[in-house]
């Protein structure tokens, strides 16, 4: 019964923003864990072919890369139409494609807003729906397909930087996911979201670059790792989070629910 609870053999993954940071840990831990076939996404071709060769590489399943912008509608919709041409089923959605913009507050400017709030929400919710047909497809009562979104900390509490449509964006991704979970669970695929704290990216310079600073600051005492990141995906992902549904998980050492909170979020 417990055998092959965490196990991913046999599955299909797209993750969204896969050729580096949390989507790259993401995708190597579901390759870990038996994924047969892993598609990546990127806006630039260069960086997602080479992750995709180096964890082909690395694992038994196989990493693709699919390098398209999915920043607008359009590109959503390309992504889908590229994937159902290779796949009839997609068993594992990932959407952790993300933007980030820091202003102060009277400087703010519609263009930071925008970018991030079109990429970080609109596109999630387009790009699910796009794909919402080889998800069915893979869907069973037995065994549900998954859709797993990555918010953020900085959408559960506040963080004094001021990255004011980001934190916007990451609430929204929290609600959003509670209401497409209310939908698709009828159809067996389960919505989940992800919430990390302090990983290091190059969104979160101030892990990648300060790490040990940070850490004192964390209650757990250091920033996140690749394990933690792919650990907690996998678990939603495999049949261990079945019945896990419209969930967000803080992935984050402690910061938004044992401490006062602090300036550390990604």
């Amino acid at each position: 019964m417990f055998d092959d609870l965490f196990s991913l053999k046999g599955r299909v993954a797209l993750v969204t923003g896969g050729s580096r940071g949390i989507g790259k840990m993401i995708a190597t831990g579901f390759l870990a864990q038996g994924v047969t076939k892993v598609y990546i996404t990127a806006r630039k071709a260069g960086p997602c072919e080479e992750t995709a060769k180096e964890l082909t590489a690395a694992y038994g399943g196989e990493c693709i890369a699919l390098p398209i912008d999915i920043s607008t509608v359009e590109g959503c919709e390309k992504l889908a139409g590229e994937f159902v041409k290779l796949e009839p089923k997609l068993d594992i959605l990932v959407n952790n494609a993300g933007a980030a913009w820091a202003a102060d507050f009277d400087e703010f400017p519609e263009n930071g807003w925008d970018k991030v709030m079109n990429l970080n929400v609109k596109s999630l919710f387009f790009l699910t729906k796009a794909l919402a047909k080889p998800l069915r497809a893979a869907a069973s009562a037995e065994r549900p397909a998954k859709v797993i979104n990555i918010a953020s900390i900085d959408g559960i509490f506040v963080n004094p930087a001021e990255t004011y449509s980001y934190a916007a964006s990451k609430a929204a991704v929290i609600h959003l996911t509670r209401r497409m979970a209310t939908k698709l669970i009828k159809e067996h695929v389960n919505v989940t979201a992800i919430a990390p704290g302090a990983f290091k990216s190059d969104m979160n310079l101030a892990a990648r670059d300060h790490a040990d600073e940070l850490a004192r600051r964390i209650p757990a005492q250091r920033i996140g790792t690749d394990q933690d990141m792919a650990g907690v995906a996998i678990f939603l992902a495999s049949g261990a989070g079945d019945y896990v549904v419209g969930n967000t998980i803080a992935v984050d050492g402690g910061v938004a629910f044992a401490s006062a909170g602090l300036e550390i979020a990604g």
